[in-house]
């Protein structure tokens, strides 16, 4: 709970950082007191990363002031920010799989106890906060709701007086969320503060005390969370009125993607295969599929894309047997995919975006002539993706690794997008993207709907699927539940489906 009368555990003035060509942060300044939630808004290339790193020591600011806890604070490295109280839970984890959780926390600390004692201190610092945890299960065993677990344990040992979370909600299932933020409140109660970065505007809301919302590096506005809507919230990031994605309701044509009893052996290290999937899309017709990460979802989207090949039935598209086929024959047949991993499987970091744009629209938007590339014809479709999507970028000659998270995401959708497909498949379209350009991918998914592409959308974002999908799936350890329409659906009756109740019967309780 925050105690106003209390120094600030946190306060910052004039933060300043320029890398080449942007201003990250431009003389930010707020302060967090103990005990407080507070959460760091905005949208993507607004500066919220740059800021954490500089408190957590990973980036040093060119001018301004911090103090922690009434002292001056400027830590070198993570470590000196470390020993003097602060902890932070990245979006990616940095965790061993092939080694225990005691073995990973003990890997986090400067000097860790004997393991005998750590697996004791694990294992009551877990229940303490309700995170239950065993240290001797193997990380690669784990849900990433579990992960995330042994990422918090591993803060907390330290005793930390701040608290960062970086997007820490998108791996895991609504009753998930409700214990994380249970342990989140605990630890408020405690007198720990907590700096909060999210996307989620309705999880702000419900556990957020203050709010710091930065555009484009500058602090743009303050408020207490709960005061506000959602979309007030959105509209004070974005600097603009945001209007929700409008659905025009297509014509649901013939099927264009069909697959039956698809058993696929994954090809990932710790991965999950998939036990005999099948659904159909139809065309205009938006099928979203949901689950926890690591239940399936890189598999499903490798066996769509042809990357992982299977018997030429179990895959149709537009009717024609398409599981034998490599990914440039599905695409010559119509089919498009984004894969969720931007950085070296949906893009070439190092290429250009006309290189990259080149990749994998070289069949569709027929960029070859004789076995030439055709130059002018993918720069022409670079920029077009470009122009199309509000790409934030000095030009088409920038190397992909040079754009922002989310400004990448928008050139490499729209790169699929544009390729006038008849069968789309995305996994995780808006994976931290900020709320303008996630409306902006939505809208443009539910307009290829509505032209007759059918779309098959993979995300861990339950209000997404909700907002453009049509039929709802859930993909739990590798099985798929039987899709239905997303008229009438719970959030509670999907978390019961995420949670691995299979066949479906629970949903039909009238719950």
């Amino acid at each position: 709970m925050e105690n106003p009368s209390a120094p600030p555990c946190l306060d910052l003035s004039g933060i300043s950082k320029r890398y080449p060509g942007v201003l990250a942060n431009d003389n930010v300044g707020f302060t967090v007191r103990p005990g407080e939630v507070h959460a760091l808004l905005g949208e993507n290339g607004a500066g919220k990363s740059t800021l954490v790193k500089i408190i957590y020591g990973l980036v040093k600011p060119d001018t301004g002031q911090m103090r922690f806890n009434g002292r001056d604070f400027a830590p070198g490295r993570p470590s000196d920010a470390r020993a003097a109280g602060v902890a932070m839970v990245f979006q990616h984890f940095s965790l061993f799989e092939a080694l225990n959780v005691a073995e990973n926390v003990a890997l986090g600390m400067e000097n860790p106890p004997p393991m005998r004692e750590l697996a004791a201190r694990i294992r009551a610092v877990s229940e303490e906060y309700g995170l239950p945890l065993d240290p001797s299960r193997m990380v690669g065993d784990l849900s990433a709701g579990e992960r995330q677990r042994v990422e918090i344990i591993r803060c907390l040992l330290q005793d930390p007086k701040l608290l960062i979370m970086d997007e820490p909600t998108s791996v895991l299932t609504p009753q998930e969320v409700e214990i994380l933020f249970r342990t989140l409140r605990q630890l408020s109660a405690e007198g720990t503060a907590i700096l909060y970065i999210s996307h989620k505007l309705e999880e702000i809301r419900s556990l957020c005390d203050g709010a710091t919302i930065l555009r484009r590096g500058k602090v743009v506005a303050t408020c207490t969370p709960k005061e506000k809507t959602a979309r007030e919230l959105a509209e004070m990031m974005v600097g603009a009125t945001l209007n929700p994605p409008e659905r025009r309701p297509g014509e649901k044509g013939e099927v264009v993607l069909g697959v039956t009893d698809l058993s696929v052996e994954s090809p990932i290290p710790f991965g999950t295969s998939l036990k005999s999937v099948g659904f159909t899309v139809a065309r205009g017709e938006v099928l979203g599929i949901a689950g926890v990460a690591g239940n399936g979802q890189d598999e499903l989207l490798l066996a769509l894309s042809g990357e992982v090949r299977t018997e030429a039935d179990k895959v149709r598209i537009n009717g024609h047997a398409a599981g034998d086929l490599g990914p440039a024959d599905r695409r010559r047949a119509g089919l498009v995919a984004a894969p969720e991993d931007r950085y070296g499987h949906a893009a070439a970091p190092d290429m250009t975006l006309v290189e990259n744009a080149f990749l994998t629209g070289a069949i569709r938007m027929h960029l070859t002539r004789h076995g030439f590339i055709d130059w002018a014809g993918a720069r022409a479709f670079a920029e077009q993706v470009i122009k199309d999507y509000d790409v934030r970028t000095p030009g088409p000659l920038v190397a992909a690794r040079a754009l922002s998270g989310g400004n990448l995401q928008k050139f490499l959708i729209g790169r699929e997008l544009d390729q006038s497909p008849e069968v789309i498949v995305i996994n995780q379209p808006t994976w931290g993207v900020d709320a303008a350009a996630a409306a902006a991918i939505r809208q443009a998914i539910l307009n290829r709907a509505a032209e007759g592409a059918g779309v098959v959308v993979i995300s861990q974002d339950l209000d997404e699927l909700l907002e453009i999908a049509d039929s709802f799936a859930v993909l739990n350890a590798g099985r798929l539940t039987k899709p239905r329409p997303v008229e009438g659906l719970t959030i509670d009756q999907i978390g019961l489906m995420m949670g691995g109740a299979h066949g479906m019967e629970v949903a039909h309780h009238g719950h």
